[in-house]
Formats: C-alpha cells, sequence, structure tokens
C-alpha cells in the first residue's frame, strides 16, 4: 500500500504527527485515529523511544494505514526508520543525502522546504512530495506562488500551524494535503482526546472537498 493507494481510495490527505507519543500510547492513539478515519500516521524522531512506536504501529496498522516517522535528519535515521518497518520518511529540511537513501531503501518521501531552490533539491533528490514547511508563516498565497514553476506531478503538503480551521485554504491553494501536529496531539493526550480532534479533522477535510469538486 502507498501514499497514492491510499489517496486514490479516497483517505483524508492529513498526515498526523504524534511528536511525543510513547510506545505505550501508541496503540491506543493510532487506533482512535484509524477510527476516525486518518490513514497517514507519523511518530518525529524526537519522541520517546519513537523507532518503538514506529515498530508497534506498524505491527498493528500496517494493512490499513502508512505508518512512519518525522523530523529524520541524518542517513543514519532514515536507515533506522526503515528498519522499525516505518514505510513514509518527512523531514523538515532538504538534505539531498538524506532523500536519496530514504529513497534507495523504498520510503515514501516528504522532505520539508521553504524555498523553491530547496524544493527542486529536494525533487532532483527523488522526492516527488514535498511539505512547506513552517506553512502558517508564509501562508497560501506562498503556496501559489511555488506551485507555479512546480513540476506538476509534484504534490505539495502544507505543515505547520495547520489544523481544522484552515484545511479548505491550503486545499484553495492547491495543497494536496497537509500535517497537522500539535492541533491534533500534545504530549499526554488520551486516546479520547485524540480522536476527537481527529474526527473534526476529518469532518472539515470533507467540506473542503465538497467547496472544491
Amino acid at each position: 500500500m502507498t501514499l497514492d493507494d491510499l489517496l486514490a481510495d479516497g483517505a483524508p490527505p492529513i498526515v498526523a504527527i504524534l511528536r511525543g507519543l510513547t510506545p505505550q500510547e501508541a496503540p491506543a492513539v493510532g487506533a482512535a485515529l484509524i477510527d476516525a478515519g486518518l490513514r497517514i500516521i507519523e511518530v518525529p524522531l524526537n519522541s520517546p523511544s519513537p523507532l518503538d512506536s514506529i515498530a508497534a504501529l506498524q505491527r498493528q496498522f500496517g494493512e490499513e494505514a502508512l505508518i512512519g516517522g518525522g523530523t529524520v535528519l541524518s542517513v543514519e535515521a532514515a536507515e533506522g526508520l526503515h528498519g522499525a518497518g516505518g514505510r513514509i520518511m518527512v523531514t523538515p529540511n532538504t538534505d539531498p543525502a538524506v532523500i536519496a537513501r530514504g529513497a534507495a531503501l523504498g520510503l515514501e518521501l516528504m522532505p520539508g522546504f521553504m524555498t523553491p531552490s530547496e524544493a527542486f533539491a529536494a525533487v532532483r533528490a527523488g522526492a516527488r512530495r514535498i511539505k512547506l514547511f513552517p506553512a502558517a508563516r508564509l501562508g497560501a498565497s506562498y503556496v501559489k506562488a511555488v506551485k507555479e514553476v512546480l513540476p506538476r506531478d509534484v504534490g505539495l503538503w502544507a505543515v505547520g500551524g495547520t489544523g481544522a480551521y484552515s484545511i479548505g485554504e491550503w486545499l484553495s491553494a492547491g495543497c494536496e494535503g497537509i500535517g497537522v501536529g500539535g492541533a491534533l496531539y500534545r504530549p499526554g493526550d488520551s486516546a479520547a482526546q485524540a480522536g476527537e480532534k481527529a474526527r473534526e479533522l476529518v469532518a472539515a477535510w470533507k467540506a473542503a472537498k465538497g467547496e472544491f469538486r
């Protein structure tokens, strides 16, 4: 199952960013998100024992969701993510060596960029999807400007200051999807809290999707 497959099947184009998740919390939080309709889950590598959380989520939900890691900053981290069973690699920056290693390992790639130069460097290194970070600082008008020059087959995702309140704005600007962190999950949140926020996100996406058909 790839990200293309998930989106083609109608999954919300929303990456659930679970920064601070612990391995003990991972199964319950993962179940709550999937029950709410989310199918793309990222555990940032600056969380407690992140590879254990990723492995646990992959074992339990790997057949129905795309599980991976974020804040991947080195080739070694990319290899660790792959070893834990992660299938999507998200970075906050543009490091061609890390992107190329992720591509060689067969990981789905979503490297972060801020400038057009970084965007094109990420594409040259093998990325088909890139994330604008921090998106809220730059705004939807920036997305529109960058998309004017990007190849048409490159998907742009907005991450950083995004949530249910803004998903329609990002989709309208031409984003393929968004990643949501603090507006969805904060360390210590219960599975029930995460599930409720996830349902709000999915409802907002459905409303926005209706607007842009």
